[in-house]
């Protein structure tokens, strides 16, 4: 595991931007990623180590001028113990609470699980029915720069982003939601947290009675990234709820997803499960 010959641990973005900038870097946070996947050789550590865990401005979230902003520093259990992510971002706190185990979710950083890109990752479902977006950092010409793109133009492949090697991921933006928006996220394991997601399943939209309005789709699981689901949002975007605009949302996902079979499940399974929990999921919205 280690040709590591230099550590360096910054106390501020613009020092790690300024170690990213010398190339030939594996950045570290929670690690609950990294040290697996580097003890088993699918991620090689490189000559420098940077730890990034003290630097002040990726920690944190905060809400002001309608976007809520939230630091990849922020462990999955300070997500789910944030009255702000439980009270306004409702499918990202329900992804926080069935992460893993507690040791996990205490180490484990939201932006370690988005830069691990993959395709089971559990907050990237409920972020991409936030629409969120990322924010990166580097310092391409000497002084500190940053750009933004949705996440969902930023996960591109398993384990792959849109990352270069000399950014640094240094903020995920959520718009505040307006008081008629509702999200939630469903997750099949074996296990109710700990295991790896046989499927996953975000929904967003704005609700008027039974009438959906913005409506927003993401799956996990069931294709080489998560995925929005822009067939099924216009199965159900300005459509009253009821068991036809239901039935055809349900069809409309089962041809967008393309699963795979595994050692957790075969393909058949997750379209029976997709096709299932989601029809549960709108029932569920329509009847509450």
């Amino acid at each position: 595991m280690s040709d590591i010959n230099n550590y360096v641990a910054p106390r501020s973005l613009d020092e790690a931007a300024e170690a990213l900038r010398a190339g030939n870097v594996t950045l570290l946070a929670g690690g609950t990623d990294l040290m697996p996947q580097s003890r088993s050789g699918r991620t090689p550590l490189r000559p420098t180590l940077v730890n990034i865990r003290r630097i002040p401005e990726l920690r944190g979230l905060s809400e002001s001028g309608g976007t809520i902003r939230i630091g990849p520093l922020a462990t999955i259990t300070e997500l789910r113990d944030s009255a702000l992510v439980r009270e306004r971002l409702q499918a990202l706190w329900q992804a926080c609470d069935s992460f893993a185990s507690d040791q996990v979710r205490n180490a484990a950083t939201i932006g370690g699980n988005i830069c691990n890109a993959s395709p089971a990752g559990d907050t990237l479902v409920p972020l991409l029915v936030l629409d969120a977006q990322v924010e990166l950092a580097s310092k391409p010409n000497g002084a500190l720069a940053k750009r933004a793109l949705p996440l969902a133009d930023f996960v591109l492949g398993p384990g792959q982003t849109a990352r270069a090697s000399t950014e640094l991921l240094s903020g995920i933006v959520v718009a505040s939601s307006p008081e008629d928006f509702i999200s939630s996220f469903f997750k099949f394991g074996t296990r109710p947290a700990l295991d790896i997601s046989m499927i996953s399943i975000g929904f967003a939209a704005r609700r008027a009675g039974k009438t959906l309005r913005d409506v927003r789709v993401a799956f996990g699981a069931v294709a080489p990234r998560p995925i929005r689901a822009p067939a099924t949002e216009a199965a159900l975007e300005g459509k009253a709820l009821d068991d036809n605009v239901i039935g055809a949302a349900a069809k409309a996902a089962d041809a967008e997803i393309h699963p795979i079979s595994d050692v957790r499940a075969s393909d058949w399974y997750r379209r029976e499960m997709v096709r299932n929990m989601f029809t549960r999921m709108l029932t569920h919205v329509r009847d509450h």
